[in-house]
């Protein structure tokens, strides 16, 4: 039976399943890249150790944030040769990357056994994690919308973030599983060897891998690349992407609210939990275990959305209300904290994040040239999770530590929420102009 002449239970079928393959390959990516942040405090007394827990987390999420500069450089280098030899292939690529700097970290031996070179593979690790992840998000991301079924991009798009609430709700199963069945930091194994036990979680994404791997390679490259008469070469996709830097920069204003949002209400919650408000790690980790399956529900509800009444409203929305909202429900968190007022607060913020993300993604892809897509794409995207994104677990603590203010991380938030507005408000206004000039020239 060809293609054309399936069922449409067949083709349904098919459509899953190379959502499942693409998207689980950025399960794994982001599994692995997010548990440095679930495990910030513990990897801080194994690699920083500091008589100052927060100069200690300070350096953490420092190192956390400097993987995450290596993001534009991966959605550039990488981006390009996605670009070139087709979105399967570069999949499988940046998988591998991400998976030597997971192992690396995982085996890392602390500070106390092998000193100052310690933290230095720790940082290895989590560049090669960045340099993966800056075109992982948007070549899965391209790979969706160049699969979808017309009027579709939105709600298929939106299972690249989706993906990562799985990921998000299987590492915070895992650190609150470990919690309740391991008093103790280390546990024994092998005949007595003990490990630490934030290795656990690590060690079960690199034992994964390979599974990981068979189903990358079992992709087909998408009818739309292949249509392509002319790949561009490396050469021309950088000088098409500098050509393009007005929409790269207002792409990442866009997103910034996603990025923050998201590392806030996922990789900061359990510190923020436990060091700030003082609730318990059960509490925190249960919390963060919630928000990832309301986040996995609001993102294709976001991009469906937004296939019917358009990308901007939705934005626009969205971004209005977190602006107006960020700071007086942190206020009234922080004033007398409880489990269920937390979970209050990160719930609504699990909406804003997935409502405007699985908007996000669609019109990320949408603007941006397509026959460089997957390079404006990432870099836009890793621009903002770079610079802004992955910074918010530093720039809450630093807040926090200046102001005395336990509600200060809302002030990123809400720079975020303005950026984009504005971001929004151009884009749709240049692109709205030009369909109207395109009317005129028509008629």
């Amino acid at each position: 039976m060809t293609p054309s002449s399936s069922s449409p239970p067949a083709q349904i079928k098919s459509r899953i399943g190379a959502i499942l393959r693409a998207t689980s390959g950025n399960f794994l990516e982001q599994f692995d890249f997010f548990l440095f942040g679930f495990y910030a405090r513990y990897i801080a007394a194994a690699f920083f150790p500091s008589h100052d827990e927060t100069a200690a987390l300070l350096n953490t999420f420092g190192v956390f944030w400097l993987g995450a500069l290596m993001r534009p450089v991966g959605a550039i280098v990488l981006g390009a040769y996605i670009d070139k030899i087709g979105r399967r292939k570069g999949l499988i690529v940046t998988l591998t990357i991400m998976a030597v700097g997971t192992v690396t970290i995982a085996l890392c031996p602390t500070y106390a056994a092998i000193g100052v070179a310690a933290p230095l593979i720790v940082l290895v690790g989590r560049l090669l994690q960045g340099f993966s992840a800056g075109v992982e998000l948007g070549g899965v991301s391209v790979y969706l919308s160049e699969i979808a079924t017309p009027g579709n991009k939105g709600f298929y798009t939106s299972f690249q973030s989706a993906s990562q609430q799985v990921a998000i709700f299987v590492a915070a199963t895992i650190g609150f599983i470990l919690n309740e069945v391991i008093t103790g930091d280390t546990v024994a194994f092998l005949g007595g060897i003990e490990f630490a036990k934030w290795r656990i979680p690590f060690f079960i994404g690199c034992m994964i891998i390979p599974f990981i791997f068979f189903l990358r390679r079992t992709l087909e490259e998408t009818p739309e690349f292949l249509a392509m008469k002319k790949h561009p070469t490396t050469r021309e996709v950088f000088s098409s992407a500098a050509a393009n830097w007005k929409i790269i920069v207002l792409g990442m204003m866009i997103a910034v609210l996603t990025t923050t949002t998201f590392y806030f209400v996922t990789v900061y919650t359990p510190t923020f939990g436990r060091t700030v408000l003082k609730l318990t790690s059960r509490d925190a980790l249960l919390v963060t275990l919630l928000v990832a399956v309301t986040n996995f529900i609001w993102n294709p509800v976001g991009g469906a959305l937004s296939d019917r009444i358009g990308r901007k409203p939705v934005l626009l929305g969205i971004a209005c209300l977190s602006l107006v909202t960020a700071y007086p429900a942190l206020h009234w968190l922080v004033d007398a904290p409880t489990f269920g007022k937390m979970l209050a607060v990160e719930m609504m913020f699990s909406f804003y994040f997935g409502v405007y993300s699985g908007t996000m993604l669609g019109a990320l892809v949408e603007v941006v040239p397509s026959h460089v897509r997957t390079t404006c794409f990432s870099m836009a995207f890793a621009l903002a999770a770079g610079l802004f994104g992955t910074f918010t677990p530093f720039a809450s603590t630093l807040l926090i530590n200046h102001t005395g203010d336990k509600a200060s991380p809302a002030f990123w938030l809400m720079c975020a929420a303005v950026l984009g507005i504005f971001a929004a408000l151009v884009v749709y206004r240049d692109s709205e102009a030009g369909a109207k000039r395109h009317v005129v020239t028509a008629g």
